[in-house]
């Protein structure tokens, strides 16, 4: 997909903020510091829209942006070790759960994981979430190019295992160094739009 337009439209926390537009959304789940905002920048190739940070959990809101006014990318707050207040952290899981339950645009997740390592509990945990929900997941393990080509296939069998991947959710090894797995990766967002 070529992205000529790429904007924040809101930062939300419940669903009176919601956009209104009726476009399909598409959400981008993943631990906290695992490379959310880098996908989102190599995908819409912006290096500024989403903000990098070096420190965990800088997300804390539900962002939507704006692509070509066809599709929204929704960042919610990463998973995981985040230094935030456990009542902040605490009060993403209803922000979350009211958001995957009851936005009719929501068409299916992004959950980003890293693929030098196998998926942590937590990554584990979110993918059951969504499936519970019954929504379609495309896995994008990123940061590929940190391991070598002739490894990548047992990580990611190992990946594939220990989410037990149902075989409708498509696994990407993407890189936002090398822009690995972009193509493929919006082939399949626009699968589920």
């Amino acid at each position: 997909m070529k992205v000529n337009k790429a904007e924040l439209l809101i930062s939300a926390v419940s669903r009176k903020q919601y956009p209104e537009d009726g476009l399909p959304e598409i959400a981008l789940a993943g631990r906290s510091n695992v490379g959310k905002s880098s996908f989102i920048n190599t995908m819409v190739q912006r290096k500024k829209l989403a903000r990098i940070s070096s420190k965990p959990g800088k997300t804390r809101t539900l962002n939507f942006y704006n692509i070509n006014d066809e599709l929204i990318f929704v960042d919610v707050p990463g998973y995981g070790y985040a230094k935030v207040s456990k009542k902040e952290r605490a009060a993403w899981g209803p922000m979350m759960e009211e958001y995957i339950s009851v936005r009719e645009e929501l068409r299916g997740v992004v959950q980003i994981i890293d693929v030098r390592h196998p998926p942590t509990a937590d990554d584990i945990q979110m993918y059951q979430y969504l499936k519970y929900h019954q929504l379609p997941v495309i896995v994008i393990a990123t940061k590929a190019d940190k391991v070598s080509k002739n490894k990548r296939p047992k990580h990611v069998k190992q990946a594939k295992n220990d989410l037990q991947l149902d075989k409708e959710d498509k696994m990407i090894l993407f890189s936002a160094e090398t822009g690995q797995g972009k193509d493929e990766g919006w082939s399949a967002i626009q699968n589920l739009m």
